[in-house]
């Protein structure tokens, strides 16, 4: 899911009319302030997880939405994939800190809602911005993908806020730290078969590959006979991997696109392969790997 401003949705397919809930909808109620029984309390300071009727409707989700990004959750008692998205979304709410409001509708109690937003199956989340719904999904998804959905919501909605630690990157890096790369790359290939895009495990399992490729290396040694033999293709990548640790990344890439420059066949993807991998390590916004992929881009035509 991706920046809801853009993003082509149900939304394409026809107007959600909310009028009729403007219109007709009774003198709001006070909302319960705080998360439905047995869902984790609302955020210090402020609202998180609400409850959500016909009567608190307009109040409570599309005129707070002109100041703050609401999401509605569309759940019911009997629904089963409800159990497992709505605590999450509880969750997430009250991490958000006030950032974005969690309004929870109970489609048995409300189906005058569920009909104005064509609610066919729970559960249901929509993202209401500026009084008007900006995007939505079905089903249960996961919480890594739900994450970069709602970052995206708080986006469209103007409010500028750091992207949330992940503790599973957080576990993940401190496996590396402490040299269990084992543990560290499942770590890394869980986050990624979650988030194929994860940049920062991207990095992160590129990083156990360059451990693992240097254990046991002497780096003096390595770098002397990269330098007595210019074209030896498994010197000059080791060379290579040690000027990365070494924080020497731009003369590693340095030495590897003109490796790429000489030689020919296999070893030359060889090595083209092992520095697009280098430059994971390092991320796409870095200058040096930009100037460097310019560089291998030359090499190679």
């Amino acid at each position: 899911m991706s920046d809801p401003r853009i993003t082509s949705s149900i939304f394409t397919r026809g107007a959600v009319d909310l009028s009729a809930l403007r219109s007709a909808a009774p003198t709001p109620a006070p909302a319960k302030a705080g998360p439905p029984a047995g869902a984790p309390g609302g955020a210090v300071g402020g609202i998180s997880v609400i409850d959500v009727t016909e009567a608190t409707f307009q109040s409570e989700v599309l005129e707070r939405s002109l100041s703050t990004p609401v999401i509605v959750d569309f759940w019911a008692e009997w629904c089963e994939p409800c159990k497992q998205l709505s605590p999450v979304l509880e969750r997430l709410a009250v991490e958000g800190g006030g950032a974005w409001v969690l309004a929870k509708v109970d489609v048995d109690a409300n189906p005058r809602i569920a009909q104005m937003f064509r609610v066919q199956g729970i559960p249901m989340v929509y993202a209401i911005v500026g009084g008007q719904p900006v995007d939505a999904f079905s089903g249960v998804v996961p919480e890594a993908q739900l994450r970069q959905w709602i970052q995206a919501v708080l986006k469209a909605g103007g409010v500028s806020v750091a992207a949330p630690e992940d503790p599973r990157l957080d576990e993940a890096d401190d496996a590396l730290m402490s040299g269990d790369l084992d543990a560290a790359e499942r770590a890394y290939r869980k986050i990624l078969a979650e988030s194929p895009t994860d940049a920062a495990a991207e990095a992160g399992l590129a990083q156990v590959g360059l451990a693992r490729r240097v254990a046991g290396a002497d780096p003096q040694a390595a770098l002397t006979a990269a330098a007595a033999a210019p074209d030896d293709v498994d010197a000059q990548l080791l060379a290579a991997d040690i000027e990365v640790l070494s924080g020497l990344a731009q003369q590693a890439y340095q030495r590897l696109v003109g490796l790429v420059r000489r030689i020919t066949g296999d070893d030359r993807e060889k090595v083209r392969q092992h520095l697009v991998g280098l430059f994971t390590i390092a991320g796409p916004e870095d200058p040096a790997v930009a100037s460097a992929r310019r560089a291998l881009a030359s090499a190679l035509f």
